[in-house]
């Protein structure tokens, strides 16, 4: 029998030291899922009942969430148009940056979150439209390099905010949170399951992998 050579007992040795380190990995992960999801953020969040304590921002980002082939808003997506409504109205955004995926001809969630807005009495002139808002890391990505903004107020519900702040503040855009629970959700359950995978997938991409989203011109939004 031949003696193994120096680099397989190197290669053994590595993976050997990688298996013991992999419950001690594992628990770090899980104890940073649990502080994101339920204490980094909890003095930054506000909800309804707080919306004359947060503190006022020039922009709103409002996420896209779909909307069915008849043209009826997502139940999630239409509580997040009026979550952003009531910031306007109050005074406390002056703007609200639509984003959304519009990567099909037939789809176009921008319009749509529009469409909904104009329909509440919100000016036209205050509505930013972002077409390529794939993803809460794109929104937050091109918040910041498109349309230059460093500070905002984000809307969406609370299973999705931890994430969100998570995203938009390791990007560079400084977030306060505006919870747009209106509504009981049919699938919340597995919304909020869904929400660990994509914590994890959120924390690949802005700590290793850093893709950069569709880009273009910047389009400073204007005061």
């Amino acid at each position: 029998m031949t003696d193994e050579t120096p680099t397989r007992k190197s290669r053994k040795s590595f993976f050997k030291r990688l298996w013991l380190l992999l419950p001690v990995l594992l628990t770090g992960l899980l104890l940073w899922t649990i502080w994101i999801m339920t204490r980094k953020f909890e003095d930054r969040i506000y909800n309804q009942e707080q919306l004359g304590q947060i503190p006022g921002k020039k922009v709103a980002i409002v996420f896209g969430a779909g909307y069915w082939p008849s043209g009826r808003l997502s139940d999630v997506l239409r509580d997040r148009l009026d979550a952003a409504a009531e910031l306007y109205q109050a005074g406390k955004v002056s703007k609200l940056l639509l984003s959304g995926d519009n990567r099909v001809v037939d789809y176009n969630e921008p319009a749509k979150m529009r469409e909904y807005l104009l329909q509440q009495g919100i000016p036209d002139n205050d509505l930013v439209l972002d077409f390529a808002g794939r993803r809460t890391y794109d929104t937050c990505y091109r918040a910041r390099d498109i349309f230059q903004v460093d500070q905002a107020i984000l809307v969406t519900q609370r299973y999705h905010m931890p994430r969100a702040m998570e995203t938009c503040n390791r990007l560079g855009v400084e977030a306060t949170g505006y919870v747009s629970d209106r509504t009981t959700y049919v699938h919340i359950r597995w919304y909020r399951v869904r929400e660990i995978p994509a914590l994890w997938k959120a924390l690949l991409d802005l700590t290793i992998l850093h893709p950069v989203p569709v880009l273009g011109d910047q389009l400073p939004i204007p005061d």
